[in-house]
């Protein structure tokens, strides 16, 4: 008996009434975000305006926007080779060793704890004395690794490390205001991105992350996740005059939340496999989350809100 291939009326049927459920959906949501589109903007302006005063009292408090740990500062850092607590071990020593962070190191395959990882700001003669004293055994290369970063390679490397990240986002801005040659909807990229990084840094900064070079570097990887899914969104919607301003804009959301969507869950997933195992990586991770998760909201509320002002204004006019 052969199957039936074609579609019965009652199936034609339901699926046309699927499809105008959807596009009455998409005009009805069109509606409402022609009407509230601007209020929007509010929530970004307000957030950002919370990050500047919070940076603020932060360098006041600090001087310098974020907290460094012993690779940007120099500093003492101890990896001893057998499983002690690291919480133990930091309460312990926090009195006599400057500025004590104690980590402990698993084995990626068995998930049984083979190290701890030990930094301070105290020199390497003295940390490693007080190490020796606390376990009752002498360090050697053996059973632990120590390396000793002074603090003026340490202040170059950083300084080295931000000239770079100022040097790319000037460069990603000269080329953004090259492809599309209209100044607001170029600085609604540029802003967008910028506003990415900077309210990455301050959650960073909230949650009391100690930033190594390798979280500098994710910062620079940043700038590029957070322009692609704004020059989509600004080529769809400058560049193709066949569907309205909305249909614009709906068909870069689904293409470009698609590919942050997919970038976040990689990130996530990677971050739980390494969080206890590689702390470069950890940071890394943690950081490229955070503000790919901000980079939603920045491309999907503040670009598009700047967008859809400038191309109707350009329209009225």
């Amino acid at each position: 008996m052969e199957e039936e291939t074609n579609q019965t009326p009652s199936n034609i049927e339901s699926t046309k009434q699927e499809h105008h459920h959807e596009e009455k959906k998409k005009v009805s949501f069109g509606e409402w975000h022609d009407q509230y589109y601007k209020l929007l903007l509010l929530i970004p302006i307000a957030l950002l305006l919370f990050g500047l005063v919070y940076e603020y009292n932060f360098y006041n408090q600090n001087n310098d926007f974020i907290k460094r740990d012993i690779s940007l500062t120099g500093g003492t850092s101890v990896t001893i080779n057998e499983p002690i607590d690291a919480k133990t071990i930091k309460n312990d020593l926090s009195e006599k060793l400057e500025e004590i962070d104690a980590r402990e190191i698993y084995d990626i395959v068995s998930r049984k704890q083979k190290a701890v990882l030990i930094t301070t700001k105290s020199e390497s003669d003295l940390t490693k004395s007080v190490l020796e004293e606390y376990l009752g055994y002498e360090l050697t290369e053996e059973n632990s690794s120590i390396e000793f970063t002074g603090s003026t390679l340490s202040q170059g490397f950083y300084k080295q490390l931000i000239i770079s990240i100022i040097f790319a986002f000037i460069l990603m801005a000269i080329v953004v205001f090259i492809i599309f040659r209209t100044l607001i909807p170029s600085s609604a990229v540029v802003i967008s991105a910028f506003a990415d990084i900077f309210m990455t840094l301050v959650v960073v900064n909230l949650l009391g992350i100690k930033v190594s070079s390798a979280g500098i570097i994710a910062f620079l990887m940043l700038i590029g996740y957070s322009v692609d899914t704004d020059i989509l969104l600004t080529n769809r919607v400058l560049k193709r005059k066949d569907d309205s301003l909305n249909e614009r804009i709906y068909g870069a959301f689904k293409t470009g939340i698609t590919m942050t969507l997919t970038s976040l869950l990689a990130v996530i997933f990677a971050l739980f496999v390494v969080k206890d195992f590689s702390v470069v990586l950890t940071q890394i991770f943690t950081i490229l989350s955070i503000g790919l998760t901000f980079d939603i909201f920045n491309t999907w509320i503040t670009n598009v809100s700047i967008l859809k002002w400038y191309v109707n204004s350009k329209t009225k006019n």
